[in-house]
């Protein structure tokens, strides 16, 4: 088992990537605390997969509530090994349209709460000797697409949090890493395309421009790059950020392509 007796804090974790991480961390060998807005869903994953996994329960645009995550990690399992930092929240808008009540909130969710994630943490690592942060980021932190700009911005800015916490804190025995995660399919986004005006089969439709393979990322699939940085064998690995994506994110030009969904 390769997170045995580890503890993980992962935000974001009742639906999607996250929960995908819950579950293949806690068949590693993990202790997992659950994170999400909604008790229900926090429950019914906890009960799934049984005594290795509790749960806590908290609107991350509240900047009282990662300290509060933290200390309830601490006081259900004693410790914690490893914080993974994956909520995160988006909404269409570019330049034009985007407002700052938006922007503050997508803010306040994907870069703030992780930096008060990480601060919270610290003291815990330090007394520890050790820690493992993995940020969960997205290939539109380079650049994205014009209507989600406000989600870009806060992106990119995990990055440099990423790398700039890696080198300030990595002498420390604190490694801090980024998964940049491409297309996926999740429950959230599945319905967020057939709001857009997609057909119940548009996942075996994708253009090769978006999908060379012919299909989306998983979230078992990013679960397991997940877990690789929280491994002992990443042990040496810090301040890295790992492009989870099908095509090469530089240098490519896919406007001489095809770029229509069918």
């Amino acid at each position: 088992m390769r997170l045995r007796d580890k503890v993980a804090l992962v935000t974001g974790s009742t639906t999607g990537i996250g929960e995908g991480m819950a579950r293949l961390f806690a068949r590693e060998g993990a202790y997992v605390m659950i994170h999400g807005p909604l008790q229900d869903a926090a429950q019914k994953l906890v009960d799934e997969i049984g005594e290795k996994a509790s749960f806590v329960i908290g609107q991350l645009e509240d900047p009282q509530v990662p300290e509060r995550l933290i200390a309830e990690t601490i006081t259900r399992f004693g410790r914690i090994d490893c914080l993974v930092n994956n909520a995160a929240t988006t909404s269409r808008g570019s330049l034009e349209n985007t407002d700052a009540q938006a922007f503050d909130r997508i803010i306040a969710i994907n870069l703030r709460a992780p930096f008060l994630l990480i601060q919270a943490a610290l003291p815990f690592f330090r007394k520890q000797g050790t820690g493992r942060v993995l940020n969960v980021g997205s290939v539109n932190a380079y650049c994205g697409e014009k209507n989600l700009l406000a989600y870009s911005i806060s992106k990119g800015g995990l990055m440099t949090l990423t790398r700039n916490l890696a080198d300030a804190h990595g002498a420390e025995g604190i490694r801090i890493n980024q998964l940049n995660v491409g297309w996926t399919l999740t429950p959230n986004e599945f319905a967020l395309k057939k709001k857009e005006g997609l057909s119940d089969d548009w996942p075996t439709n994708l253009s090769k421009t978006y999908a060379p393979s012919g299909r989306l990322l998983s979230p078992e699939e990013i679960a397991g790059a997940a877990m690789y940085f929280l491994s002992d064998e990443a042990s040496l690995i810090n301040g890295a950020i790992l492009d989870v994506e099908q095509y090469p994110l530089i240098g490519r030009n896919p406007t001489k392509e095809a770029t229509k969904v069918s």
